[in-house]
């Protein structure tokens, strides 16, 4: 399925720099990208909207066609982030396709392919697209090295989502989930590639 077709004519926005839209229906992406901008300034507005989501498996596709569609329906400048956990001795899985096993076997579906591995090494890895009706999308990844846990472990209110319970960074003996925001934003994917696409965005 391709993105939308463009019919609209593109506005003329005057707060470049400034604001930012991302598309997502995900508050905790949402909060997480924008305490990340917020530190070079720039302001974050979260759009709901239901992304186009191709199948690939290139995060950077992906993020790329959602950019391009979410656009289309708005026209606005858009980001959208797309992200997956990469498990090395599962080869790769889930991968681009994490969305899709969290909802069908979860964090304990992972736990169970992972009894008795003695390499517990991942990479959680996001690719996040801007696109504002010119050219083609700007694409910035990002990524976090770390391990698969042996149990989900939260830390007071619960505040993780996804993976985060049974992923613990290089760096840290926590798991994203027993993590503030603002301390996973210090070793996070997501907080990477949002900080190379703020430098970036900041110099248009």
């Amino acid at each position: 399925m391709l993105p939308r077709e463009n019919k609209k004519p593109k506005p003329t926005f005057q707060l470049k720099g400034r604001l930012i839209f991302f598309a997502t229906g995900n508050f905790n992406k949402f909060n997480e990208g924008r305490k990340t901008l917020a530190e070079y300034g720039i302001t974050t507005a979260m759009l709901k909207a239901k992304n186009l989501e191709i199948q690939s498996d290139s995060l950077r596709e992906i993020a790329e066609a959602s950019a391009i569609d979410a656009y289309n329906a708005c026209h606005l400048p858009i980001v959208v982030e797309d992200a997956g956990l990469f498990v090395e001795t599962l080869k790769g899985f889930p991968g681009p396709y994490a969305a899709y096993v969290y909802k069908t076997i979860s964090n304990p579906g992972i736990l169970k392919l992972m009894e008795e591995k003695k390499n517990r090494k991942a990479t959680f890895r996001s690719s996040l697209a801007y696109y504002d009706g010119q050219s083609t999308p700007s694409s910035f990844e990002g990524e976090a090295q770390g391990a698969i846990v042996f149990n989900e472990r939260w830390g007071t209110g619960k505040i993780g989502f996804g993976f985060d319970p049974i992923f613990s960074p290089e760096g840290s003996q926590k798991t994203f989930a027993e993590m503030s925001t603002e301390e996973k934003n210090g070793f996070s994917h997501r907080a990477d590639a949002f900080r190379k696409f703020a430098q970036w965005y900041k110099k248009l």
